[in-house]
């Protein structure tokens, strides 16, 4: 794991305490992401726009850096956001974008666009 996908204290925690539970919940992951054409590249952004529509900080922290991560530029993971508008509401998107924003702090990333 790279230091962009570090997890938060309380994830450490429970995955020390319930490595049977943590393995588990990564299989169902793999196991999700196999069962459709989606390429990774896809599965990012599919996953960033479920955590901004749930409202979920933490979740559009980790998939905004997964998808820098991927190789998404900061603009294409920017975007996700701002499509939200119309769906969710100016406030939540824009609350969405800010967390993205924070995902972006100390990040290496460059706003070119990705390859």
């Amino acid at each position: 794991m790279s230091v962009d996908e570090s997890l938060p204290p309380i994830v450490e925690s429970v995955k020390r305490a319930h490595p049977g539970l943590w393995e588990a919940y990564n299989r169902l992951g793999q196991a999700a992401a196999e069962a459709g054409p989606l390429d990774a590249r896809a599965e990012r952004l599919v996953k960033l726009a479920i955590a901004v529509g749930a409202g979920r900080e933490g979740a559009v922290h980790s998939h905004a850096r997964r998808a820098l991560s991927a190789g998404l530029s900061r603009d294409e993971v920017r975007h996700v956001a701002l499509l939200a508008v119309t769906t969710i509401g100016w406030p939540a998107a824009i609350a969405a974008l800010s967390w993205i924003e924070d995902a972006f702090e100390g990040s290496s990333k460059r706003d070119e666009p990705a390859e």
